[in-house]
Parts: structure tokens; sequence; C-alpha cells
């Protein structure tokens, strides 16, 4: 009975020694805070981020991201490697050293690779206005009543889509309405033999573009 008898009061005195002692130390390591780098705007890929773009927020440590960015300074200069909205807290993913914008990949052309535009014939034929720089898209072409997908076009990179106004996506108004213009014209990276099959689809058949392939930042 007297080994029990302490036995019992061992046993308090750990209670006691967790609840105010070891609690109270978890509580702190989980409830602590931290400053992190928050977007203020929203940042369409691309763009290089400046200091209105962004501001410091103090947040909770409980569940922050591990590449959670905390420091403003180093990501001013960087560039968008997606779109980035408003409220969001920044991401080491979320940053690149180059823009890797469409007037970028102009720069880089050298005759090996080109940008050509072919016409979206109709809302569907487009991935419904969805597309965007990066993206890796299949050609689907109709001829002579057969469907196909040619081996040279399985997978293209799309460059920028634009309005009939000439409206690059990235620079689209939302209407009063709340809806956006619709784009007519994809620009895609292609080799000299993938241009020359567009051409030829462009004027004798019909083209889809189905999407294979979008980076996840």
């Amino acid at each position: 009975m007297k080994n029990r008898t302490i036995l019992g009061i061992v046993c308090i005195v750990l209670s006691l020694a967790v609840l105010f002692g070891a609690a109270p130390l978890v509580n702190t390591l989980t409830s602590g805070k931290a400053e992190i780098v928050r977007v203020s705007r929203d940042i369409p890929q691309g763009k290089c981020i400046t200091a209105d773009d962004v501001t410091v927020v103090e947040v909770g440590k409980a569940g922050l991201q591990e590449n959670a960015v905390r420091d403003a300074e180093a990501v001013i200069g960087k560039y968008a490697a997606c779109d980035i909205k408003s409220g969001a807290n920044l991401l080491s993913s979320h940053l690149s050293d180059t823009a890797d914008s469409a007037d970028d990949i102009f720069h880089t052309l050298d005759g090996s690779k080109q940008a050509m535009s072919i016409t979206i014939g109709s809302f569907a034929d487009g991935v419904s206005g969805e597309l965007k720089n990066g993206d890796i898209v299949s050609v689907i072409v109709t001829k002579d009543k057969q469907t196909t997908i040619p081996a040279e076009l399985t997978y293209v990179r799309v460059i920028m889509t634009t309005t009939a106004a000439g409206t690059d996506r990235d620079e689209l108004q939302q209407n009063e309405d709340g809806t956006y213009e619709l784009p007519s014209t994809v620009t895609l990276l292609v080799n000299p033999m993938q241009a020359t099959l567009l051409a030829g689809y462009e004027a004798e058949g019909e083209m889809h573009l189905s999407l294979v392939y979008r980076a996840m930042k």
C-alpha cells in the first residue's frame, strides 16, 4: 500500500510537471510569430517585382510554409514565375531570376526557334481562353474528315494569346459586365518544320488545341 501511495504521488508530480512545464513550452513554440512577405496586389507572370507589389506581415509560425519568403529586399528585382494573387504569401517557388515573358522569348529567337500565330476559330478551339505563356499544348488537326495529332505538333509551347484588337492576355481589362475579351490567336514557339505544318493546316484544315501541361508553382 505504501508503494502504491508513493507511485501515485510520483504520477501526480509528473502530471503537474507536464501541465505547467512542457505544455507552455509547446504552446510557445507553436504560437510563435514570424515575419513573411505577402503580395499586396496581383502580380502577373513575368513581371518584375517592385516594393509596391509586396508587404511584410507578422503571422503565426504554425502551419507556415517552409519556403515562405521572409526578406522583402531579397525579392525586389526578381520576376514572377507564375501569376500571383493579392493576399498570397510569397513563396520561393514563385520567384525567378529571369522574366521568361513573351518579349524575352522574342528576343531569343535565332531561326532554329520561331514564333508563329494561329487562329483560334472558336471558344472551344483555344481551351476556353485559358491558355497562357509557358503552357504546353498539342495541336489537333482535322483535314479531309480525318482528325489526328501530328507527331511534330504533339508538344508545343504557348508564348502568348491575343485578342482581335491586338491585346495580350496579361494586358486585358475587365469589361463592365465582369467578362474579358476572348483571344482570337495563339502564338506558339516552333521550329521551321512545325511552322510549315501549321501554315498548311491554317489554310486547308481546322485546328484545336488541347492543354497537355501547365507548370505548378
